[in-house]
């Protein structure tokens, strides 16, 4: 079977990429990447996966890979991804998320292949929910609270209208917050054990820079994410929707005293006005019940593993790229 991931150099793209070729069938996995996308996070799988070169913007450079490899399932996981970033470069972000999309299943339509397509939506386009909306199902309203959080109601939409009025097998996954390593250093829990791990070995003072603590998530590891994307294309069906998360849930300044106390020293708390949101969305605990009876999928790694296995990622990157810790501060 031939598997299409965009997003490959990414957080969840590498982890998935990983998981497929693990797999005892022998998929061939191939993965659509810029000329400029760092290559850090597939570096150990690197000469396994075929990567092509294209931008989800270019419409004639999806059409030309497509057509040559004709895949049987494509994740579609590359994304503007920042919610931060969004409030700052919005455009890009709509253009990105929801004219990249467009393009995909565009390059799919006139094609005429017929893959299974999963279109990575987001939480984030519930917004901000009241205690009533809890657990969130997915007949919750948009509410989107971010240029992000926009874009990706734009992409689940789009999505939805292909197969509406196309036919294309796209199933849409609405993702609560997944975190694990390998994560960007801009998210939460990556940043905050970074900080960790520069001042473990010297490199910064031991001061962590945070935004909004108070924010309530559910999380989920992102192995355990993709195993659900993986269950997601076998057994769930097209046209649909799925929300899909974890079991633990905390607010964010609990999660970070949690990895705290899996630090060799301690470490102040300084919020930082830049990490605050223009609007933040602060309650996302998520109704997994339509995922699960369907696929029988359930999250499996518990979230104290998933913070020491962050923790002990930025170690290793920050013992061998030392230069690698300026990005914690600025």
């Amino acid at each position: 079977m031939k598997i299409f991931i965009t997003g490959i150099t990414g957080f969840v793209g590498s982890h998935l990429a990983e998981f497929l070729l693990n797999l005892e069938e022998g998929h061939e996995i191939y993965g659509l990447c810029r000329w400029r996308s760092p290559r850090e996070n597939i570096e150990h799988i690197g000469n396994r996966v075929g990567l092509v070169e294209g931008d989800l913007c270019d419409l004639g450079s999806l059409i030309r890979h497509l057509k040559a490899i004709k895949p049987d399932i494509i994740f579609h996981l590359a994304a503007q991804s920042y919610v931060l970033t969004s409030f700052n470069s919005p455009i890009h972000t709509l253009w990105n998320n929801v004219i990249g999309t467009g393009n995909l299943l565009e390059a799919v339509r006139i094609l005429e292949i017929d893959p299974v397509i999963h279109v990575c939506s987001s939480s984030e386009v519930y917004g901000q929910v009241t205690q009533a909306d809890v657990p969130i199902r997915e007949s919750c309203p948009f509410k989107p609270a971010s240029p992000y959080a926009v874009s990706k109601v734009g992409e689940d939409m789009v999505a939805y209208q292909y197969f509406v009025s196309y036919g294309l097998r796209t199933i849409r996954t609405r993702m609560f917050t997944h975190t694990g390593p390998r994560r960007g250093d801009v998210f939460a829990m990556s940043a905050f054990a970074k900080q960790v791990a520069a001042a473990e070995l010297g490199l910064a003072p031991p001061v962590i820079h945070v935004g909004n603590l108070r924010s309530v998530r559910t999380f989920c590891d992102v192995r355990d994410a993709v195993r659900a994307y993986w269950l997601l294309v076998n057994k769930c069906k097209a046209g649909e929707v799925y929300n899909i998360g974890g079991d633990r849930t905390f607010t964010i300044g609990e999660a970070l005293d949690l990895l705290l106390s899996f630090a060799r020293l301690k470490c102040e708390i300084k919020v930082e006005p830049k990490l605050l949101r223009p609007s933040d969305v602060t309650l996302q605990i998520p109704c997994i019940d339509k995922f699960r009876d369907e696929t029988g999928w359930k999250p499996e790694i518990p979230f104290e593993k998933t913070l020491r296995d962050i923790l002990d990622y930025w170690r290793n990157d920050l013992s061998r790229r030392p230069g690698n810790v300026l990005s914690v501060t600025q």
